[in-house]
């Protein structure tokens, strides 16, 4: 009678790697890169494990900017988005008196005063008056006059660049300038579209005064210009 084998003591450590195959015997080479990713794998986790006492040195971490980080603008009003070629034509009617003082004024101020998101700035005449002749009332300087500033929105809105709205609300030509992202900016655009009956040459489009078009858009000062106009002032 033969008695039982005595038991094998767990091994302790790597595995024993099986003697290297024979050339050609791609099954044995085969259990060796088993083998030999089994306890690559097992180190690995070992260092990863946060309980283990192994940890990882050397590792550094990079990390990019936050993509939700706003704009560093002046003021606490926000900033809003403006189209390229309208900023610059604004500075070529000013410069050929294309348009006068007054309007200018009018249309920067109503634009910066929109509610986010809306395209309406919510102001009266007088309001309107009021704001732009805040610095000149400090300093004892010429003011605006509520009739001029009247003259002045009703020349906007021929140039479609804004309209009146109703109940003290100016609704501003999104498509030039506008306070929000670009969805609520076309839910703006489709509301003004079905209140015109989508009419190409309504509001907002077909915007004046006559000349300014994008594709004459000139700034070359020395030169003539098509965009021009009576001297205006005030």
């Amino acid at each position: 009678m033969t008695s039982d084998p005595p038991a094998r003591r767990r091994q302790r450590g790597p595995r024993p790697v099986p003697a290297p195959a024979a050339a050609g015997n791609d099954a044995e080479f085969g259990d060796i890169l088993a083998v030999l990713g089994q306890q690559l794998g097992e180190k690995v986790a070992e260092a990863a494990d946060p309980g283990g006492r192994r940890r990882l040195k050397g590792v550094h971490f990079e990390y990019a900017a936050d993509p939700r980080s706003v704009h560093d603008m002046a003021g606490g009003a926000g900033y809003s988005l403006a189209s390229n070629w309208f900023t610059q034509l604004l500075a070529q009617l000013a410069v050929a008196n294309s348009i006068t003082k007054s309007q200018l004024c009018v249309f920067l101020f109503v634009a910066g005063g929109q509610v986010p998101g809306t395209g309406i700035a919510q102001y009266t005449q007088q309001e309107i008056t009021d704001g732009l002749n805040k610095i000149a009332a400090q300093k004892g300087g010429k003011m605006i006059t509520r009739s001029t500033v009247n003259r002045a929105v009703q020349a906007l809105c021929g140039y479609h660049w804004v309209e009146k709205a109703g109940n003290g609300r100016i609704q501003m030509n999104v498509r030039l300038w506008f306070h929000g992202n670009s969805t609520a900016q076309h839910d703006v655009l489709a509301e003004i579209a079905e209140r015109h009956d989508r009419n190409p040459e309504a509001f907002p489009y077909a915007v004046g005064p006559e000349g300014a078009h994008q594709e004459e858009l000139d700034l070359d000062f020395g030169a003539h210009t098509a965009v021009r106009g009576r001297k205006r002032t005030g």
